[in-house]
């Protein structure tokens, strides 16, 4: 209980300390029911406080405004267990992006925002956040990231880093597309694993990734190795029909995979946004060349 008050100092700390202490209570005299209720109340699965209280005498839960307070406190709960913190991290984000209520959407921005002010002047410590998201998502100025005005100033990137610069200092790293090599190497640790860490098993050789990449650059361009999901599920089913029918040959099997290409609906215009669609409708492919380039 000593170690839990230095959680009584934080929003919604004396609550947290006290759901522990049941759990503690709950381990210590085997009341499988009284720690199923601290759980609970740890993931946010109570819904009114009545519940909470007639469950843990507790007078709050988690609820949408307090999942922040929350993590911050079980941030400080797994340090206090001699962890070094508590790392979140946030995928697909475009989805507030795509959120047609502007109050909605700024509601969730509002908590981007407390959680970059706190990470950027340190004033919450063992807690970080890894958010991923499309660069629309970051860079439209009427629906991202940018179109909250102190997001904006705070995600501003270097301008600096230009012509082949980086700067990994701040709080915004851009991922680059997967390129040729990028995606030999890529094919060669699949196959790699495949085999179970075993060369000798190996079910097709480097001739036969290289043959696959041109195949599927003859069937779907760039496009196999910059959205590269659908062309690793055909190379991933080809290695088990490979491992399942010894006597097949890759080489006649390579010519008859079935790439399409890969329609990622993130990065599709939205419902309202017209001057998208136009703008795609005009987009003329670039040329896609072929391997020759190809270098490792």
């Amino acid at each position: 209980h000593e170690r839990l008050q230095d959680l009584s100092e934080m929003v919604g700390g004396y609550d947290f300390a006290q759901v522990i202490a049941a759990y503690w209570r709950g381990h210590d005299t085997a009341d499988e029911a009284l720690k199923g209720d601290a759980v609970r109340w740890l993931r946010g699965e109570f819904t009114t406080r009545t519940d909470a209280r007639n469950a843990l005498g507790v007078r709050t839960f988690v609820d949408d405004a307090r999942v922040y307070d929350h993590l911050k406190l079980l941030a400080r709960f797994v340090t206090l267990a001699g962890y070094a913190g508590l790392l979140v991290c946030l995928d697909e984000l475009v989805n507030l992006y795509k959120l047609s209520n502007t109050q909605a959407r700024n509601a969730n921005y509002e908590q981007v925002l407390r959680i970059l002010n706190d990470s950027l002047q340190g004033s919450v410590a063992g807690l970080g956040f890894l958010l991923g998201g499309t660069p629309e998502f970051l860079l439209d100025t009427r629906r991202g990231l940018y179109s909250y005005p102190a997001l904006q100033s705070r995600l501003a990137e270097n301008s600096f880093a230009t012509q082949g610069l980086v700067d990994y200092s701040g709080p915004v790293l851009r991922l680059a597309n997967l390129s040729q090599e990028d995606f030999y190497v890529l094919l060669t640790k699949l196959r790699h694993v495949y085999a179970a860490g075993d060369p000798a098993a190996y079910l097709i050789p480097d001739d036969g990734l290289v043959a696959f990449m041109q195949h599927c650059l003859t069937r779907v361009g760039e496009a196999y190795f910059r959205t590269p999901r659908t062309t690793i599920t055909q190379f991933v089913n080809l290695l088990a029909v490979l491992e399942q029918n010894p006597e097949a040959s890759w080489r006649n099997l390579v010519g008859q995979v079935e790439i399409a290409p890969e329609g990622n609906p993130d990065l599709a215009p939205l419902a309202d946004d017209a001057d998208a669609r136009s703008a795609a409708a005009h987009v003329v492919p670039e040329d896609d060349g072929d391997l020759s380039s190809f270098r490792l």
